[in-house]
C-alpha cells in the first residue's frame, strides 16, 4: 500500500521527493508539530427521481496541506498543485508562525494499524450501466409493493481517497481509503396525507456489497415500513415523560450531545460543558462512551487518521466517571495527554481538528421489552431526523423521525412531530436501564464542525431516560 500510494504523488506529479522533504523539513524547523499532507480524492454521485436519473456526477480532486504549529499558533497552506514549487511557496507562509519559536517537537507516531479495509477504488469495479440499473431496480420494487407509493427516490454515491503524510526527517503514512452509500426514500399517499420513510446504509467497502438483492431489498422495506408508520401517526404528546430510545442510528443524540461535547479543543479552550470534569462523575452508573475508530470497513473508521496517528479504542466515559478526550496532537500536547488518532480533516484545504471516528455506548444487560414495560407513560423514540446541540451548555434538540407512545408498557400508536429537548450531560445521569441489543449504525453517519464535514458512525443499546422534555403537536 505505501509504494502504490507513494506513487500516486512523486510518480505521476511534479512533486520531487528529495526536495519536497528538504523543503518540508526547513518549514517546520523551531515548530513544536505539523506535516504535509498529499490527497488524491475520486467520487461520484446518482440520483433518481420518480423513475428517472435525475443527476449524474464525478469528480477528481488533489492537492496537499502544510501546516506548522507553534504553541496554540499553527499556519496552514494548501493547493490544488502537487508541485515542488507549491510546496515551497507554502513552506515559506506557514514559516511565519515559527520564527522564534524553539519548538518541543514530539516525532512521529511510532506504530500503525492494521489496515481496515481494501484497497479498492469502488468507482472502477461496476461499470455506471450496473449503477444506473440498481436505482432504476429499487424505484420498480418500491412501488410494486405497495399501491400507495406515490415518488421515490434513490441515491448510490461513492469516493476514493489515497493521503500520505510526510513529516521532517523522512518520517511517513499513507492510507487508501475507499467508501460507498446507498440512500432510499419513500412517500406513500392515503386519502390525500403523504408521509416518507427513508433508510440509508454504507460502510469503508465496495459497491458490490450493495447490489446484492438481500441488502437492497431490505433497504426498500425499511423506507417504506417507516413511511407507512407515518402514515398512521398521529400528533405526539408534549410535556416532561419517560423517553425510551431505540438502539443504533439513535446514538446521533448521543454523538451530538455528548461526542463534541468530549473533543479536546472544546476543553482545552473550557468551552465545553465538560471542561474540567475529568475524573468526575458525569453520567449514571453504568453508562460507558467510547470511540473507535479500528472498526473494520465502518463509515467512521480510519486505518490512520489525518495526521498519520493510528486510530483506536478511546474510552471517554466509563460506568459514569469522565475517563478521556479525543485528541489530536495539538491539542494533546497543550494539554499534557497523548494523541488518540482524532485528528481529521474534510480534505486537504482544511486543517486538522478533534473530531469523532465511530462513537456508541457498550451494551448494558437490560431486555429491551422489560425497559419498554417499566414505562407507564412516555414515549419510544426509534428513529431521528435533524438536531442541533450547543458544545458550550450542552442543551440540544432533536427530532424524531419514528417514534410511539409507551402506555401501560407497551408500545401503541405511533406518533409523528416529537422533539427532544434537553442537556447531554444531564441526559447522562437520567439514564437508568441500558439493553443488550447494542448496535451500530448502517453506515449514513457525516459529522459537522467549524465548516468541515467528515464521515463518522454512532451506536448505542435501547435506553431508558427517566425524564426528558418532549415537544410534541398534540393539542391539549
Amino acid at each position: 500500500m505505501t509504494d502504490s500510494a507513494l506513487g500516486l504523488f512523486f510518480d505521476h506529479h511534479d512533486l520531487d521527493r528529495a526536495r519536497t522533504q528538504r523543503l518540508l523539513d526547513d518549514a517546520l524547523a523551531g515548530a513544536d508539530d505539523g506535516e504535509l499532507f498529499l490527497e488524491v480524492r475520486q467520487s461520484e454521485a446518482f440520483s433518481l427521481d420518480d423513475g428517472r436519473i435525475r443527476s449524474a456526477s464525478f469528480d477528481t480532486s488533489q492537492g496537499f496541506g502544510l501546516r506548522a504549529v507553534a504553541g496554540e499558533a499553527a499556519g496552514y497552506a494548501h493547493s490544488s498543485l502537487l508541485s515542488t514549487d507549491a510546496v515551497a511557496r507554502a513552506a515559506e507562509t506557514v514559516k511565519a508562525v515559527t520564527q522564534g519559536h524553539q519548538g518541543t517537537w514530539q516525532g512521529p507516531p511510532q506504530a500503525t494499524n492494521q489496515h481496515l479495509y481494501a484497497d479498492l477504488n469502488p468507482l472502477g469495479l461496476i461499470d455506471t450501466a450496473a449503477k444506473v440499473a440498481l436505482l432504476e431496480a429499487i424505484d420498480a420494487e418500491a412501488r410494486a409493493r405497495d399501491p400507495r407509493v406515490r415518488q421515490v427516490m434513490a441515491s448510490l454515491s461513492g469516493s476514493w481517497q489515497a493521503v500520505a503524510i510526510l513529516r521532517p526527517g523522512g518520517a511517513l503514512a499513507t492510507d487508501i481509503r475507499p467508501l460507498v452509500r446507498l440512500n432510499v426514500s419513500v412517500v406513500v399517499e392515503q386519502d390525500g396525507r403523504r408521509e416518507t420513510g427513508s433508510h440509508g446504509l454504507g460502510g469503508r467497502i465496495g459497491y458490490d456489497h450493495l447490489l446484492t438483492p438481500e441488502t437492497w431489498h431490505a433497504a426498500v422495506d425499511e423506507a417504506l415500513r417507516q413511511a407507512l408508520v407515518n402514515l398512521e401517526a398521529k400528533p405526539a404528546p408534549a410535556g416532561q415523560m419517560p423517553v425510551v430510545l431505540g438502539a443504533g442510528w439513535p446514538g446521533v443524540l448521543l454523538h451530538e450531545a455528548v461526542g463534541h461535547g468530549l473533543e479536546g479543543d472544546f476543553n482545552r479552550k473550557k468551552t465545553s460543558a465538560f471542561a474540567g470534569l475529568m475524573g468526575q462523575r458525569v453520567a449514571a452508573p453504568g453508562v460507558t462512551v467510547i470511540d473507535q475508530g479500528d472498526l473494520p470497513d465502518r463509515r467512521g473508521s480510519l486505518t490512520i487518521d489525518d495526521e498519520g496517528t493510528p486510530t483506536g479504542r478511546t474510552v471517554l466515559i466509563e460506568d459514569g466517571i469522565l475517563t478521556g478526550y479525543l485528541q489530536d496532537r495539538q491539542n494533546a500536547r497543550l494539554m499534557g495527554m497523548a494523541p488518540t488518532g482524532n485528528g481529521r480533516r474534510q480534505s486537504h484545504a482544511h486543517p486538522p481538528m478533534p473530531r469523532m471516528t465511530n462513537t456508541f455506548m457498550p451494551a448494558g444487560n437490560h431486555d429491551p421489552e422489560e425497559i419498554i414495560a417499566s414505562v407507564e407513560r412516555g414515549l419510544y423514540a426509534a428513529n431521528f431526523g435533524g438536531g442541533q446541540v450547543d458544545i458550550t451548555s450542552g442543551k440540544f434538540v432533536f427530532s424524531a423521525s419514528e417514534a410511539y407512545l409507551i402506555e401501560n408498557g407497551k408500545l401503541t400508536a405511533p406518533v409523528k412531530g416529537a422533539t427532544l429537548i434537553g442537556n447531554g450531560p444531564d441526559v447522562l445521569t437520567r439514564v437508568s436501564m441500558i439493553g443488550h441489543d447494542m448496535k451500530l449504525d448502517p453506515g449514513i453517519g457525516t459529522c459537522g464542525k467549524d465548516g468541515q464535514g467528515v464521515p463518522c458512525g454512532v451506536g448505542q443499546p435501547t435506553l431508558k431516560v427517566d425524564s426528558l422534555t418532549v415537544g410534541g403537536t398534540a393539542v391539549a
